[in-house]
């Protein structure tokens, strides 16, 4: 696969992908989504792979969340071509396959970035790594998969928390709630991750992608367990892209100034 957003390797049994925009700061566009989806898509199809490793380019983020720029500008964040919009946010979000994820937290996962950390299964994460989801403080909902995940991951209070105020938090709150796996020095978060992948691929795959399907209510490529959850998401989701606050929180991100929240 040739998409220079998103570089590909494969490491014997194991798909190590990166998202490959450092200059900003690995956020995701079309491109993107395309890149990851790809991956994603070839995981699932190959017998040969058994772990997917994801993380992105350079020492300081893992992934910014959706490009807001392009957003601003009135561009796509997703492909043209519908059956790969169908796969969510990042390509990944509404994307499930029955062999594991691992994510490589190299830096900050911001909004999007910390939904697609949350699409995967596992999370290792730098001690340098923050997480937030902070989509209320630009006039949209948490709706590429915080919101329905979240409280599975970690308790609803700290859920409300996160998605409510949209603080940052550290790696060390991260590991404490139950978010992420393992804690990592600086610049070692793609090493660790790739060692805990192949430990996974050393386990008969049969069993392992049938017990990821048990764990996630995944029957095919849909996850059952969240179907009611995402029809909810999707419905708040279109109620609020459409209102004045949601065009004016990328516009006030771009222009560097506080949003002028209007509540309509």
């Amino acid at each position: 696969m040739t998409n220079p957003a998103v570089l590909t390797e494969r490491r014997g049994s194991i798909l190590l992908v990166t998202i490959n925009r450092p200059e900003a700061r690995n956020s995701v566009n079309a491109a993107v989504a395309e890149g990851i989806g790809d991956a994603v898509e070839l995981a699932r199809r190959d017998p040969d792979i058994r772990v997917v490793v994801l993380t992105g380019s350079g020492d300081d983020a893992f992934c910014g969340g959706g490009d807001l720029k392009d957003m601003a500008a009135g561009l796509s964040l997703v492909p043209a071509d519908p059956e790969k919009r169908a796969w969510g946010f990042g390509g990944i979000c509404e994307h499930p396959i029955d062999k594991p994820i691992v994510a490589a937290v190299n830096g900050a996962a911001i909004g999007g970035g910390l939904e697609v950390a949350m699409a995967c299964d596992l999370i290792v994460a730098t001690e340098t790594a923050s997480f937030s989801l902070p989509e209320v403080r630009n006039g949209f909902i948490a709706s590429a998969g915080g919101a329905v995940w979240l409280s599975q991951w970690v308790p609803r209070a700290v859920a409300m928390e996160i998605l409510l105020l949209g603080d940052r938090f550290s790696a060390a709150q991260a590991k404490d709630w139950g978010l992420i796996n393992r804690v990592v020095p600086r610049g070692d978060a793609l090493s660790a991750a790739l060692e805990l992948a192949e430990a996974l691929a050393a386990n008969a795959p049969l069993a392992v992608q049938a017990s990821k399907r048990l764990v996630t209510g995944l029957v095919g490529t849909e996850s059952v367990t969240d179907r009611e959850a995402w029809a909810r998401s999707n419905a708040e989701k279109k109620s609020i892209e459409d209102t004045e606050d949601a065009k004016e929180g990328p516009r006030a991100f771009t222009e560097k100034r506080p949003a002028i929240w209007k509540g309509r």
